[in-house]
């Protein structure tokens, strides 16, 4: 728990702490990856959703598991395939029979009713069930039945796909896509952290994380995000980039006008305030400065950019996108004041 009572600065270093341990249990179990481990980390203490975008076999689930590990929370995967459907995931009412002779419907809770939740290769599932998640993933319950269930806090979704299997995949639609606060692409490891895979996983003992974080250790360290200032000037410039997403407005770069469609909704404002405050926290800092801007930008921006037809056949990245919203800004309608 947060140490109650103390000043904000004992409360930020004890922050750092918590954040310490829990990446150093997944460092345990995951090599390298350093980014991808501190974004997901960043959104778990943000009260916010991740989507991990790789190849097969470059350690996914193993993260999301390791995480799990590492806090002491309740983990369950979802194995998503084109036959799976809503009420797998959010559970259904069964046809009990009881000692006395009658029988009565009982709910049976479903994979969601955890704090960790994996949505392994989500892409594969039909829009159907991909849309039993929206409301877990927005507002922390589930409706089934007519019924109302709230999810125990700490809650997360994960979830993974294969960028270049399309074959049997059903795209996410933008609305599923906007409730993720960070989109985390997960690279192939080098040479070097192939040769630490292949020691760790292949001796006498294969490494794995400990509990060093219970969950109200959590639900303290989101409470303390939300403390930490954004002074009008860094908001206005986090603002301006969301503007600058859109093809249709004045500040919007040549790319995007020229290669997108929609731009960023006002989620991803909230995903770059959030992000920021974390990342703000971490470097021993109570407000957020433009830096902290910059580096959530792509995480919190790159999926909320939707393509036109243009733009998805010359295979433009929305990465480069906010760098060119980015570099707009810092050019000409960035605050003079730095923090």
């Amino acid at each position: 728990m947060s140490p109650a009572g103390q000043d904000l600065e004992a409360r930020a270093g004890w922050f750092r702490e918590q954040f310490a341990g829990v990446r150093g249990q997944i460092a345990r179990v995951i090599v390298g990856h350093d980014a991808v481990v501190d974004q997901t980390l960043i959104c778990l203490f943000a009260d916010g959703h991740v989507l991990l975008e790789g190849v097969p076999g470059i350690g996914k689930t193993l993260l999301v598991r390791s995480l799990a590990q590492s806090v002491r929370l309740k983990f369950s995967r979802i194995q998503f395939t084109p036959d799976l459907m809503p009420a797998d995931i959010t559970g259904t009412n069964i046809l009990v029979e009881q000692p006395g002779g009658g029988r009565e419907f009982r709910f049976q809770p479903g994979p969601i009713f955890a704090h960790i939740v994996l949505a392994d290769e989500i892409n594969r599932a039909t829009p159907k069930t991909q849309s039993a998640l929206l409301e877990a993933m927005q507002e922390h319950r589930v409706t089934t039945a007519g019924q109302v269930r709230t999810l125990e806090e700490p809650f997360m979704v994960l979830a993974t796909q294969n960028p270049i299997e399309m074959e049997g995949t059903y795209p996410l639609p933008e609305a599923q896509l906007d409730r993720f606060l960070f989109k985390v692409l997960v690279e192939s490891p080098s040479l070097p952290e192939l040769e630490e895979i292949v020691d760790r996983t292949t001796g006498a003992e294969v490494p794995s994380a400990e509990a060093v974080a219970e969950g109200e250790t959590v639900l303290a360290m989101r409470r303390l995000v939300r403390e930490i200032a954004v002074a009008p000037h860094v908001e206005e410039f986090a603002l301006k980039l969301i503007v600058a997403t859109h093809p249709d407005t004045e500040g919007a770069p040549e790319g995007v006008r020229r290669f997108v469609r929609y731009g960023s909704s006002p989620r991803g404002a909230q995903a770059l305030i959030l992000g920021s405050k974390v990342a703000a926290l971490l470097d021993g800092r109570f407000n957020v400065s433009f830096d902290d801007i910059r580096a959530i930008a792509r995480p919190a921006l790159r999926h909320r950019m939707i393509l036109n037809f243009e733009g998805e056949a010359e295979g433009v990245r929305t990465d480069d996108l906010v760098t060119e919203a980015l570099a707009g800004l810092e050019a000409g309608t960035r605050p003079k004041v730095e923090v």
